[in-house]
């Protein structure tokens, strides 16, 4: 079954992050028309087009549950590293691919693990630039399904990764 969205339903394009649907437009292209989801970035004026019919492919989807939520912060509270991989370069691609899936579940994962990295070594340039992506897709997300600041959530991030 394919998830439908209404104009105004917020939204959560992977990696790009929590974005809101602004219109549903038919587009024709090469004398065949499509429809399409027209979408904004909640932090910037960006938007993005989507047809109706690659959502599940794309992986848009509604945002987290409170029931979600209170899995994704359990993720946090974890004290295992779950991707143990010595090369960080594989490492490092696994946790791009994770951001990629769009699972906050996944993302909080990233964060975990980079957070746990980030006690015993120092981060590379690209796993610091992975930790504050997947930082950023966290909170924005958790912010607006539960109508917080970003900083509130932050700070209790933060505080959960100790």
């Amino acid at each position: 079954m394919t998830t439908t969205f209404n104009v105004g339903d917020m939204a959560v394009y992977p990696v790009q992050g929590v974005t809101e649907i602004l219109g549903i437009e038919t587009i024709e292209i090469a004398g065949m028309s499509s429809r399409f989801y027209v979408l904004r970035r909640l932090d910037s004026d960006d938007t993005i087009r989507v047809p109706v019919s690659n959502v599940e492919r794309v992986g848009l989807r509604r945002l987290v549950t409170d029931e979600e939520i209170a899995e994704v912060m359990d993720v946090l509270t974890a004290d295992k590293i779950a991707i143990e991989e010595p090369n960080w370069n594989r490492r490092y691609r696994r946790y791009v691919e994770k951001i990629q899936s769009g699972s906050l579940a996944d993302v909080s994962q990233v964060l975990r693990d980079l957070h746990l990295t980030r006690s015993d070594k120092q981060l590379s340039y690209g796993e610091r630039r992975v930790y504050e992506m997947a930082m950023e897709l966290l909170v924005q997300e958790v912010s607006v399904a539960q109508s917080k600041t970003a900083d509130e959530v932050r700070d209790s991030v933060e505080q959960i990764l100790g």
